[in-house]
Formats: structure tokens, sequence, C-alpha cells
């Protein structure tokens, strides 16, 4: 027997947490069933296109479709990036979101936002996609969440940073050239270095030096104007 559309909604429901206008679209169904659902009291609107069982419980991942809906290019990081790929830290009931430079805060206030603004290649590098609810959600790479922790220590925390950077060397994916190239790129080498040290990982030669090369670069020439 042939699913109703309520039906079918609530198999999607089940199977990825989340339904779009979308989802029924590609299924032939017209998308202003979910309207209908939802003024039956069936469906809530959590985001502009994103809809869920009106009984079904809040997570933590469902309030990271929301913000991954309503800021595509956005990208989780920091705190929150840590939770996603395992590393044990503080307890935090916000959501850390970065968002290029020159882009305005997003206007959300539950779930409760930490905004970080990133530069333009920041918010590419060693930035990954995951499935969750069923939308695609933008996270930073554990190598380049633990870099981030320490280029951010004074928002997370040094300790937090410390903590992350061991935990994640007990890792079979850790990824010792990785951390070097994109600490050094981010000018927090000489930070890490000494803990890099202590837990046996030996500075790569190839980007051995490249921060202070890139600071004496990045110093104006006697001769330059302005």
């Amino acid at each position: 027997m042939q699913e109703s559309s309520r039906q079918v909604v609530r198999r999607l429901l089940t199977e990825q947490g989340v339904v779009r206008p979308r989802d029924l679209r590609a299924l032939g169904i017209r998308p202003d069933r979910l309207r209908q659902l939802e003024a039956r009291g069936e469906l809530t609107r959590i985001a502009r296109g994103l809809y869920v069982a009106s009984d079904a419980e809040p997570t933590r991942d469902q309030a990271l479709a929301v913000v991954a809906g309503r800021v595509p290019r956005g990208v989780i990081c920091l705190l929150t990036a840590l939770r996603l790929h395992g590393f044990r830290t503080q307890n935090s009931t916000e959501i850390w979101l970065a968002i290029a430079q020159g882009t305005a805060r997003p206007c959300i206030e539950d779930p409760p936002l930490r905004v970080v603004w990133f530069s333009k290649h920041a918010m590419t590098q060693g930035v990954e996609e995951r499935r969750i609810e069923g939308v695609t959600v933008r996270v930073t790479s554990a190598w380049r969440t633990v870099v981030d922790c320490f280029k951010h220590r004074n928002k997370v925390g040094l300790e937090t940073a410390v903590r992350a950077l061991r935990a994640y060397r007990r890792r079979r994916d850790f990824a010792a050239d990785e951390i070097w190239r994109y600490a050094t790129l981010q000018r927090v080498a000489r930070v890490m270095t000494p803990h890099l040290k202590q837990l046996g990982v030996v500075e790569m030669t190839s980007w051995a030096g490249g921060e202070e090369r890139d600071r004496r670069n990045d110093k104006p020439s006697r001769h330059s104007r302005g």
C-alpha cells in the first residue's frame, strides 16, 4: 500500500531527525504539506525550511542543524568542534560558530551562539562537512581545531588547548605535519612547540623557521611608503 504524505513525513523524521521542503519535493509531494502538519501541531519549525516532530526531545545535534540551516556558510569551531571530534571539554550551552570577517552577526537567539570572525582563507582551510540531522554542517577538522584553540587561547583558555592537544596526540589519526604547518601559518608555532616536544612530536623541518620568516616579511621596509 502506498504511503500517505503524512506517513512519508514521519518516516523521514525517523530516518534523519528533520525534514525539509526539498525532501518532499524530491518525492513528488507538495512542500506546503509541512505547513499543514505544523498547523495541526504535529511538526515544529525550528528554522527556515527545517521541521522536526513536535514531540521530539531537543538535542545538541538538532541545535547544530538549526544553526547550519540558518548560517550555511558558517563553520562550527573551537569548543563545539572539540565536542564533535570526541574531545572532552568544558561544558558549554553555546554553539561556537565562525563566520567570515565583515559578515554581520547572525540574528539567532536560540540556540545561543558564541561567534568568532575568521579570515576568508581560514573559512575553508581544514574545514570538513558532516551530515547531522539531515543537514550539512561545516566544522573545523581535528588538527585545525587544536591549533585554533591555541590561537584563540584567550577565549577558550590555554589549559583547554593543551588538554585538547594531549588528547589528539593519543589518537591514531594524529597529523603532526598538518599541526606544524597550520600552527606556522597561524603564528602559534612558538606557543605550541614546548607542548608538542613534551609529547614527543618532532618539529617538521620543512616548516621550521617559517613563523619567524613570515614575521620578518611582514615588517615594512625602510624604503616603503605609508
